[in-house]
This record gives C-alpha cells, sequence and structure tokens, in this order.
C-alpha cells in the first residue's frame, strides 16, 4: 500500500467534498493512516495488528456514506458500499453477507485490472492499429486445405489432452498485392494522423454473456459457472461496425487480455483486498432486535451473528480463490435514531471500536455544501442549464434563503441531511429546467424573491412541505 499523505492532508483531500464533521474525518483519517504504518513493519507484527474498524452514527445526509467513498479514491483501494437490510440469515433465501466479501474481490480484480491494461496499452495499442489497417485494406483469403473434420478432429485431441481449445480468430494467411501494400501504408499515415477517426470498419469481439438466474445463484456461493463453462467451449464471436475510435479501443482491449498474466493478476486483487480493502456497511443500526416488528421477519440478530465472523477474519470463497478478511477496513453507519450501538449484539460492538457522531448540519453548513465542493450542487445546476445555452446564476441572498428554508423543513419534518438541498433546488428551478431548452440562450438570475414566491408558501404550511419539500 502506498500512500503519500499524512491524516492532516487526507482530512484536507476530503474537506475538498464533504462539509463539517471534522471529528469524524480526523477519525477515518488515522484508521486508513494505521493500514500505511502496518506495512511498515516487520511481518509478524503485521499479521498481529488488525485495523479498527470504525461505526458512524448520525443521520442520513450528513455525509456519512461520502467521508467513506471518498477515503477509498484517495488511496486507490477497493471499496465496497453494501446495505445491511440486503442480507438474510443463513438458511433462508437471499444474499448471504459472504457476498459482500465477494464484492470486494470483483472491486480489487478492477483495479489490478485497469493497472494492468494501462502497463501494456502501448504494445496492445500498436497491435490494435495494424489490425485497423488489415480490416481497412483486406488482402486476399488464401485456400486453407485443412478441412472440417480435420479442425474437428484436432479440438476433441486438445479437450482429450486436457489443453482448451484455441478461443482465438485463426489468423488466416493472406496473400497481399502492391497496391494493397501501398493502400495501407497511406493508412497507417492517415491513422497517425488521427484522419479516420470517424471512418466504420467492422470486426468480431465476444458475445455479450446473457444473465442465467441459476448461474447467478452459484456465483452467490463464490463459483462462477459462466467462466467454468467458457472455459470448455470457444467463445462466440459477433461481428459490429464501428468508427475506427471506438473499434480501436475494443482491440486495445483483446490484445491487452493476451498480454496479461490473468493469474498473477488475480493473486495480486486477492492480496490487495486483504490488505486494502474497504467494507462499508449502511443502515447497521437496521440489525437490532429492537427493530424487528413482526414474528415473521428474518432474525436480525442472526445476519449479526453472520457479519460476526468476517469482522473478526475469516477464509471467504470466491471465484478467484480464498479471500482473508483479518485486515479488510470494516466501517459500519446508521442513524441509531430509534436504537442505539449497544442494542447490537456485544460481540459486534466490539468489533467497531471507534465511535465516530456525525452533527447535524447547520444552515451555514448548507451555504457551504451549495457552493464549496468541486461538485457543489449550485455548480451542478448552471451546468446543467448552461447545456442549454442558459446563463443561471444565484446571488447570495437567494442560496442563503435556500439554505435556510432547508434547515427549516429539516427540523419540522424529517432530517434528511443536505438532501433536502435538492428537493428544494428542483422546486425552485422547476421553470427553467422545463423552459431551459426553448429560451434560446438568455440569462436567468435567482433572486431571494425568486426563491421566496415558489417555496416560502410551501415551506410555512406543514402539510404541504411534508409532502414536497
Amino acid at each position: 500500500m502506498s500512500l503519500e499523505r499524512t491524516p492532516r492532508e487526507i482530512v484536507a483531500a476530503l474537506d475538498e467534498y464533504v462539509i463539517g464533521q471534522k471529528s469524524a474525518k480526523r477519525a477515518v483519517a488515522v484508521a486508513l493512516y494505521n493500514r500505511y504504518r502496518r506495512h511498515q513493519l516487520n511481518e509478524q507484527l503485521q499479521k498481529d495488528i488488525t485495523p479498527k474498524n470504525l461505526l458512524m452514527i448520525g443521520p442520513t445526509g450528513v455525509g456519512k456514506t461520502e467521508i467513506a467513498r471518498r477515503l477509498a479514491t484517495i488511496v486507490n483501494a477497493p471499496f465496497v458500499k453494501v446495505e445491511a437490510t440486503k442480507f438474510t440469515e443463513v438458511g433462508y433465501v437471499g444474499r448471504d453477507v459472504e457476498a459482500m466479501v465477494r464484492d470486494l474481490a470483483d472491486a480489487a480484480v478492477a483495479i489490478e485490472e485497469k493497472a494492468a491494461y494501462d502497463r501494456v496499452r502501448e504494445p496492445a495499442l500498436k497491435e490494435a492499429n495494424k489490425k485497423l489497417i488489415r480490416l481497412l485494406a483486406p488482402g486476399e483469403k488464401k485456400q486453407q486445405k485443412q478441412n472440417n473434420s480435420n479442425n474437428m478432429l484436432q479440438m476433441m485431441n486438445q479437450l482429450m489432452s486436457g489443453q482448451l481449445p484455441n478461443q482465438e480468430e485463426e489468423q488466416q494467411p493472406e496473400k497481399v498485392s502492391d497496391q494493397v501494400l501501398n493502400e495501407r501504408l497511406d493508412l497507417a499515415e492517415k491513422l497517425d494522423r488521427g484522419l479516420l477517426e470517424n471512418r466504420e470498419v467492422t470486426i468480431k469481439v465476444d458475445e455479450a454473456k446473457k444473465s442465467n438466474p441459476m448461474m447467478d445463484t452459484m456465483g452467490t456461493m463464490g463459483v462462477d459457472m459462466g467462466d467454468m463453462l467458457s472455459s470448455l467451449a470457444p467463445q462466440r464471436k459477433v461481428s459490429r461496425t464501428l468508427p475506427v475510435k471506438e473499434a480501436r479501443e475494443l482491440l486495445v482491449r483483446q490484445y491487452s487480455e493476451k498480454m496479461v498474466d490473468r493469474d498473477q493478476l488475480q493473486q495480486r486483487a486477492i492480496k490487495r483486498a486483504q490488505d486494502d480493502g474497504i467494507i462499508f456497511i449502511d443502515e447497521i443500526d437496521k440489525l437490532t432486535s429492537k427493530q424487528q416488528r413482526n414474528s415473521g421477519e428474518v432474525s436480525r440478530e442472526g445476519v449479526q451473528r453472520d457479519i460476526l465472523p468476517i469482522v473478526e477474519g475469516s477464509q471467504v470463497n470466491t471465484k478467484y480463490g480464498p479471500l482473508d478478511t483479518s485486515h479488510v477496513l470494516f466501517i459500519g453507519s446508521g442513524a441509531f435514531a430509534q436504537t442505539k450501538p449497544s442494542d447490537l449484539i456485544p460481540e459486534l460492538q466490539g468489533r467497531f471500536p471507534i465511535r465516530v457522531e456525525l452533527d447535524d448540519l447547520t444552515t451555514a453548513d448548507f451555504i457551504a455544501i451549495l457552493t464549496e465542493p468541486h461538485t457543489a450542487l449550485i455548480k451542478q445546476y448552471v451546468a446543467l442549464v448552461g447545456a442549454d445555452g442558459v446563463k443561471l446564476t444565484f446571488t447570495k441572498e437567494a442560496i442563503d434563503k435556500i439554505a435556510e428554508v432547508a434547515n427549516q423543513v429539516n427540523k419540522t419534518s424529517d432530517n434528511i441531511g443536505a438532501r433536502r438541498l435538492a428537493t428544494i433546488l428542483e422546486k425552485v428551478l422547476e421553470e427553467v429546467l422545463f423552459d431551459g431548452p426553448d429560451m434560446q440562450m438568455g440569462e436567468i438570475m435567482i433572486t431571494e424573491q425568486y426563491v421566496a414566491e415558489r417555496i416560502d408558501e410551501i415551506a410555512a404550511d406543514r402539510d404541504l412541505s411534508k409532502y414536497i419539500l
């Protein structure tokens, strides 16, 4: 694990996306940096030092999920977000808790795959361009003397000897005339200059896998039947006609797959998931027995007991091999509005030693959320309306008004945190979003009065605000 940022720098990076919640940011930054510290120790100490899992407590919309998600991007770590209520106790129909570990393995493979493909992109790109030139200026195919029965016999012999049949399209020998050769030289020059990007070419690609409920069920047990069956028979190819710029990327991926050692890639992915993986368990408070309403419900305490060995550290079978969860970082999250962390079973409580309570958002926080982050809501709406050629601006007083109304409605109704801002902005900008495409270039300024005219009456009426805002 390579991490060049200190806890203070990690908090600064989180500040770019999440407003407030200083104590939560500090706690997760320390937990993350401790994983880096662990990698600097000797092997024996590394085995004994387990991650200090976190439990984030706070109402919805205050930044719990965003903090965890941004953490993973800071260190390029495998990250999975799951909802605790989606899991069922062993013996019931539904997702078992080990599925989150298999999802983590998939996320790690995707990261390793991208890194491996990036390393071989240059040679893969050269091969892809050569293929494109051959497709744009094909030569004359030579006749194959070998008949179909011989081809079938060769495939059967490969299977009998334990070899996989060749799944690649055979490169048929071709006769290239001087005219075709000159045409290819000309095309190569144009391709390098980017003059053929929109020209269409027909290539053969692997047929997309079709979803099969039975195969999906087997996949939840760590067995990918689709992969097993595809290894016994050649992958079917389909022809697609695409612009050169799109065809090139598909060909680059095909050649990259041939250049990368898949077994080594998967081994690296498993190790990355074990050492650096982060699993975010949302709505963990819903697993307490006090949340159970009907006698026919799946035992929530049973789900807790199923999660416990995974959080403590155990091996879970995935389609890439066994994955040990002993050093995976788990972050639990919940509102705990009707319950408290002590309502979880004692063993599970002990596996989340760091508790962080997130603060309710204030009017000042709402103003900052609307304007400060890179992807602030105001910036998003300005960009969206700008796509229609309309210049949208907000006065400071209008932004203050929106924040005040959001805070007021959260206090008088359910507190849904910053998500209330999106609801109010949609109501304020309803006419602009509808009429924008027909305005043919224009400028709209959102003032405090404009905001008040559209939401003051609704916000003042508790019944109306409950349903509209």
